[in-house]
């Protein structure tokens, strides 16, 4: 669907689209209570610790009232290093409202326009479709139609998608934000320690080289490529220990012990099992390297530190392009990339019941690799 020569961006736009052209007031506010909505600031005021900006509002003189301007997520305009946006949602509008003949009017002067009144009973009915429509969704695969969809760049971005699946966002974006700025500048102070330009830098360069996935399971993934390549056949797994052990004992190059690197290869033993039964992984496949871990986490930081004004559009391009170089020679597929991500969340995050974690990721896996939109199902790997 085309509206003359715009384009919905997302599906919440061609949603609110469709909802106006009938006039279907409660599909308007199911649509707007399953979304993010997006506040300009100026970034000197957003940088001001403590402070809370009022509502942006104007006077709309066609219609002789004064409104609230918010978009959706693919209305945003291109990047601009001192205008920000900060995210809300239709329940949290409706509770901080500051006065009642005051209109909302999200997209406004676009075919993807919505103008609420905003009375109490009004607000009302906002917080019900907010509580109806549960807020932003995690675990969906989220396009932009008019951003990066093909070619290298495309391909880049796409490397971060199983982050951007999972936190519901739009896996090819690379503009004015990633989540919104407040929690972009957040995000990048914790847990990665970056608070300027030069701090993201550093920790791209990390990200690529991989220094940051988990040194002892990657060399235990090592050990098992090179006895592989010998062999010219996939080890036994009490061939693989074995290497593992007297590596360890031997040469002990990382200062750890060898209980710590066969306890890292029992969890990728089970893991690989786990694949395999759950059709993820071929019978005779496996994961050589967890690198796709720092990788698509790089891809993240990259669109962090551009909502975070850490850097441009055109140094981000080049960023995501060195991430993609280094990932296409450590994988030779989407599928051999996702599943090297998988390996390394899952033994992350394994302490306590791995179970939820598990069938989050093997969820995350499978919109990739299935969902015909995907972009791992339209972007060739190589």
């Amino acid at each position: 669907m085309t509206t003359g020569s715009w384009a919905p961006p997302t599906r919440t736009e061609q949603l609110l689209y469709e909802a106006g052209a009938r006039g279907d007031r409660a599909a308007v506010l199911d649509a707007l209570g399953r979304t993010r909505l997006y506040v300009l600031l100026a970034r000197l005021h957003a940088d001001v610790p403590g402070h809370t900006p009022p509502l942006p509002r104007h006077r709309d003189k066609a219609a002789r009232r004064t409104v609230v301007p918010v978009l959706t997520e693919g209305m945003l305009p291109p990047w601009h290093p001192d205008w920000v946006f900060e995210q809300t949602t239709l329940d949290r509008l409706a509770a901080a409202w500051p006065h009642d003949r005051w209109w909302l009017a999200v997209n406004p002067d676009t075919p993807f326009e919505a103008a609420l009144p905003a009375r109490p009973a009004d607000r009302r009915a906002w917080q019900e479709a907010g509580a109806r429509g549960g807020g932003p969704a995690r675990l969906r695969l989220l396009t932009h139609a008019g951003a990066h969809l093909h070619g290298p760049v495309a391909h880049a971005l796409a490397l971060g998608a199983h982050l951007a699946v999972l936190n519901g966002l739009v896996w090819n974006g690379l503009g004015a934000q990633y989540e919104d700025y407040p929690s972009d500048v957040a995000r990048l102070r914790h847990p990665w320690d970056v608070h300027h330009r030069g701090d993201f830098r550093e920790k791209l360069r990390t990200l690529i080289a991989t220094r940051l996935v988990g040194r002892i399971p990657e060399a235990v993934l090592g050990i098992r490529r090179r006895l592989a390549a010998r062999l010219g056949t996939a080890p036994s797994d009490e061939r693989w220990a074995a290497e593992v052990s007297d590596a360890f004992e031997r040469d002990n190059p990382y200062g750890e012990g060898r209980a710590e690197a066969l306890e890292f290869l029992r969890r990728i033993v089970r893991y690989e099992e786990r694949f395999r039964a759950d059709g993820l992984l071929p019978p005779d496949g496996r994961v050589d390297t967890l690198a796709a871990f720092d990788h698509g986490r790089a891809v993240n930081v990259v669109r962090l530190a551009l909502g975070a004004r850490y850097c441009d559009p055109p140094e981000a391009e080049r960023s995501v392009l060195r991430v993609l170089e280094a990932a296409r020679q450590a994988y030779d597929s989407w599928e051999a990339f996702s599943l090297g991500y998988l390996l390394a969340r899952l033994i992350h995050f394994d302490v306590g019941d791995a179970e939820p974690v598990y069938q989050e990721s093997a969820t995350l896996h499978r919109i990739l690799t299935q969902d015909p939109s995907s972009p791992y199902r339209n972007i060739p790997w190589s």
